[in-house]
């Protein structure tokens, strides 16, 4: 998603040339270029997928809008499957049209956690719960924290759920570092991603995600939290950004692996 402005086949070139060997895929690139086409094309490129994104979306009140919540994440089971990652990466769902009810929609979110985990456990999938920042609540996922993560993961078995560490979602809340303890300690830390806080944020905020460096986050603190919780699994880069996305894609691709480099290594 950091250079979606790439198709697949460019995407996988860039990846071959900068010597990167590992990347993160979202559903709709994906879809939209054929499953079992990406999945030949990563694997002649010799690229690891680390993650699908994204699953979710599990609040509904309707029982036909969950059904085709449901029958929407075994098809992002299979499909993960296909392309050969172990990890799908959840955001949860925001509150239902006229809902105030919070707790109600985490509690479906483990509702659907408990049909969709041994659909995943029987592919080889595990689903990844990713908290995002509160501003995101009402619309977009009522899982704001990691602690409100691992409560929902706690329930089930580590091989089938656990959580996403995002630095841009979570960078805020000081109870964080003890809650990625606790994630590590349990072997539930399922994918690790890293976005940078800048400000002022765009209208609308879903495309603000700064280029590591540019912002308010100490990127190296965060690794060394998730190493110290006895993650050793890849470190992804998810930008959403208008103005990286403006430019060049391998061109931002190559500034990211420096950046990466320079503030995280």
């Amino acid at each position: 998603m950091t250079v979606k402005q790439l198709s697949l086949p460019e995407l996988a070139k860039a990846c071959g040339e900068l010597g990167i060997g590992s990347v993160g895929l979202w559903r709709e690139p994906v879809q939209a270029y054929g499953l079992d086409a990406t999945a030949r094309l990563v694997r002649d490129a010799g690229l690891t997928v680390t993650t699908l994104c994204r699953g979710g979306f599990l609040t509904a009140l309707d029982p036909a809008e969950r059904a085709r919540a449901l029958d929407d994440n075994r098809a992002a089971i299979d499909e993960a499957a296909t392309l050969g990652t172990d990890t799908l990466v959840l955001v949860s769902g925001g509150l239902p049209e006229g809902s105030r009810d919070l707790h109600g929609a985490r509690e479906r979110i483990a509702d659907a956690l408990a049909e969709l985990g041994p659909y995943g456990a029987e592919r080889g999938v595990r689903l990844a719960i990713e908290p995002l920042h509160p501003m995101y609540a009402a619309d977009r996922c009522v899982v704001s924290t990691l602690a409100q993560a691992l409560d929902l993961a706690e329930r089930f078995p580590a091989d089938q759920v656990g959580v996403t560490v995002d630095t841009y979602h979570i960078w805020w809340d000081d109870t964080a570092p003890a809650q990625i303890a606790r994630a590590g300690a349990a072997g539930r830390i399922h994918t690790f991603q890293l976005a940078d806080w800048t400000t002022p944020l765009p209208e609308g905020v879903l495309t603000g995600r700064g280029q590591l460096g540019d912002g308010a986050i100490d990127m190296r603190q965060w690794r060394g939290y998730v190493e110290a919780a006895g993650y050793d699994g890849p470190i992804e880069v998810e930008l959403f950004n208008d103005g990286l996305w403006a430019r060049d894609g391998r061109e931002v691709l190559a500034e990211t692996a420096g950046r990466f480099v320079e503030h995280v290594l």
